[in-house]
């Protein structure tokens, strides 16, 4: 089987890896410096399991910038690309995926093209029309950042969208299910699949996400009710977790939900709420922003001299700081004039959002008065008396 994967993120990467231990795949992108990296074997992003596949020498994997040999040859096309989030529209920036169907359609291909990236409800029926020679089908991830390869090792579920639930297109989404099956660690017989309607599926995605962004928010606001109040929010958490109707997981307080998914999923899905009665949908996107104030709100009240911002990713093992939580306290600071310093060994700039960027660790622990970080690292134990954070766990939920 030849597939070509477009996007060399976390999806289109971790995708590619899992499919390249037993099929021909190629991936494309536009940033020749990726596309080196991985062509000999190196990872342009941090995610252990995708560098230890990469490393091993043991894929059928090539990457390149020039992708029509590539699509010509494809049995499956899954694009990856980003979709952005654009808040002034409203709506998903999706221009990526119909360059890609363009060339596509330009190609006359035959190929089974799976979308992978995250698209508003009611996409891929629409990409269908006006791509009507193309069997488009849609297939949503569910993979957490910095583990994307081991979530697709071990899938919660698989799920396959087909346009109108067409009939003809389902030896492509079973086939393209049985490659993401195939490819699993897991016992197959364990892995449930589902074969839906393209919409269905897009909506399985966002509600998902936006239901993991409110558990967020849920605990958040929660330990914002225990901090003003003077109360432990350890305790209370632990005795609302032990209901096994509620559990223990996936309640550690933080900054807000960031990362490259749940905020623009949940503005997504507040969006395709238009003209549908709803408070929860917005009430979420609300409370994240809430939170932020109150996080900025609570460090200004230390009264520093100079805020030590201890590392920018949203989470422990990845060097993606997009719509980081961390960024927003940041930027409610700044405009509340509060000097900063940041330290993150990825940056390489003297200068980040306007604070002055300091990657000796020892100079910036010393240069700071209150250090602020999402989630807490033991090498900040011997200043721990500086610290500011809401990482009860410490952990890297």
């Amino acid at each position: 089987m030849r597939i070509a994967v477009a996007g060399t993120g976390y999806v289109g990467l971790s995708i590619a890896c899992l499919l390249a231990r037993r099929h021909e795949v190629c991936a494309v992108d536009i940033v020749r410096e990726k596309v080196d990296l991985v062509n000999v074997g190196k990872s342009p992003i941090a995610d252990k399991e995708i560098e230890e596949f990469l490393a091993s020498g043991k894929l059928n994997l090539s990457a390149t910038c020039q992708p029509e040999d590539c699509y010509r040859q494809a049995d499956y096309v899954v694009i990856s690309t980003p979709t952005n989030y654009d808040d002034t529209k409203n709506y998903f920036d999706t221009s990526s995926i119909e360059g890609v169907l363009d060339l596509l359609d330009s190609l006359e291909t035959k190929a089974c093209v799976v979308i992978k990236s995250t698209v508003p409800v009611g996409y891929t029926e629409h990409v269908s029309h006006q791509y009507p020679k193309l069997k488009i089908l849609f297939s949503p991830e569910f993979l957490r950042e910095g583990h994307a390869l081991y979530d697709n090792l071990h899938p919660s579920r698989i799920v396959v969208g087909m346009p109108f639930h067409n009939a003809d297109l389902v030896p492509c989404a079973e086939g393209f299910a049985e490659l993401l099956e195939e490819g699993a660690a897991e016992n197959k017989a364990a892995i449930e699949k589902l074969i839906v309607g393209s919409t269905e599926a897009e909506a399985i995605k966002l509600f998902a996400n936006t239901y993991l962004a409110l558990r967020v928010s849920y605990f958040n606001e929660l330990d914002t009710y225990a901090e003003v109040r003077g109360l432990n929010a350890e305790e209370i958490i632990k005795g609302v977790g032990l209901d096994p109707r509620i559990g223990a997981h996936y309640n550690n307080p933080s900054f807000g939900y960031g990362g490259y998914c749940l905020p623009k999923d949940s503005k997504q899905l507040l969006a395709n709420y238009d003209n549908v009665p709803q408070n929860l949908i917005r009430a979420i996107v609300e409370s994240n922003s809430t939170r932020k104030n109150f996080i900025a709100s609570q460090v200004r009240a230390l009264s520093p001299h100079t805020v030590g911002v201890y590392r920018l990713a949203m989470k422990k093992g990845s060097d993606n700081f997009r719509q980081s939580s961390i960024l927003g306290v940041m930027e409610r600071l700044d405009d509340a004039g509060v000097e900063m310093v940041v330290y993150e060994p990825t940056l390489d700039v003297d200068e980040f959002f306007g604070a002055k960027v300091v990657n000796d660790l020892s100079e910036f622990k010393m240069q700071s008065d209150v250090i602020v970080c999402n989630r807490f690292d033991a090498e900040l134990q011997d200043v721990v008396d500086k610290v500011y954070t809401r990482d009860l766990w410490r952990s890297d939920e």
